[in-house]
């Protein structure tokens, strides 16, 4: 959706995607927003109590059987698995998505893992897709005013054009830019504390190779699943910058992080957004 500044500060019920690397700052400026008068639909969030919830509980449930005394309950229906996902705690959609590695140090197969991520992709897709009927949702049953799309990291790698229009059509997409004096810290703090993440499938299959090859590994059974969580998260990094700013440059604008973690409120946040577009059609 592009727009000039008049028509945005005028537009009545304003509904916006964010997109960002974890760590730009998307939650957090999402939270800064009224909660009285901005829905915020987290696309994390949907995917783990819709379109991953099965296959997450499926996961647990398995590791549960695993222990006898569990198994025993589970068996004789005296105790249920639920998932308690929030917001502000997707840990339940990381740890199923998993680390390639070692099965004995709780790495996944190649197989499982690639079986994972495509459930993963297609569980996005279907969650972005769903904005529409929320900003419809949020507005009539909920009377929120505005709309806040919170989309996942990795909704640049979906390579799914008609995800894009269909967000470019109902929203107006803000590109969260990672200055390079910030990089090396994102970088740095995914390498200390390496998190489950969704590659495209030409990526992994191109970086695992060299991976392997760089690490003398014969199977993925040999890898630490941390290791190449940590090796491949730069790369990754480099990868999806050009991405996102092909996203920006067609279907809307960018802002910078820095200018993000000085947003206080509402009026801070719909002021830059306004000089975003400003200064892009200059």
């Amino acid at each position: 959706m592009k727009m000039s500044p008049q028509e945005f500060l005028d537009w009545p019920s304003k509904s916006i995607t964010l997109l960002a690397m974890s760590g730009a700052g998307k939650t957090t400026l999402a939270n800064k927003l009224p909660k009285a008068k901005w829905f915020h639909y987290s696309g994390d969030y949907r995917i783990g109590t819709k379109y991953l919830e099965e296959p997450i509980q499926d996961n647990i449930k398995r590791h549960a059987m695993s222990v006898p005394f569990l198994r025993e309950l589970l068996l004789s229906d005296s105790i249920y698995i639920s998932n308690k996902i929030t917001f502000d705690n997707l840990t339940a959609v990381s740890s199923f998505l998993g680390k390639l590695g070692n099965p004995a140090l709780g790495g996944l197969s190649l197989q499982e893992f690639k079986r994972r991520q495509k459930l993963h992709h297609q569980a996005e897709i279907a969650a972005m897709n769903d904005v529409p009927e929320f900003i419809h949702k949020a507005e009539d049953i909920y009377g929120y005013k505005h709309f806040i799309n919170d989309a996942g990291g990795s909704v640049c790698e979906l390579d799914c054009p008609d995800v894009l229009e269909t967000l470019a059509k109902h929203t107006l997409i803000v590109y969260i830019k990672i200055p390079p004096s910030l990089e090396q810290t994102i970088i740095d703090r995914a390498k200390s504390d390496p998190k489950p993440l969704y590659y495209r499938e030409a990526f992994l299959d191109e970086k695992l190779a060299q991976f392997m090859s760089l690490k003398h590994y014969a199977s993925t059974d040999e890898i630490t699943p941390d290791e190449f969580v940590s090796w491949i998260f730069p790369e990754l990094f480099k990868s999806r910058l050009p991405r996102y700013e092909a996203i920006a440059s067609q279907y809307g604008y960018t802002v910078d992080a820095n200018d993000i973690a000085e947003v206080k409120g509402e009026d801070d946040f719909i002021r830059l957004i306004a000089d975003a577009i400003a200064q892009q059609q200059s």
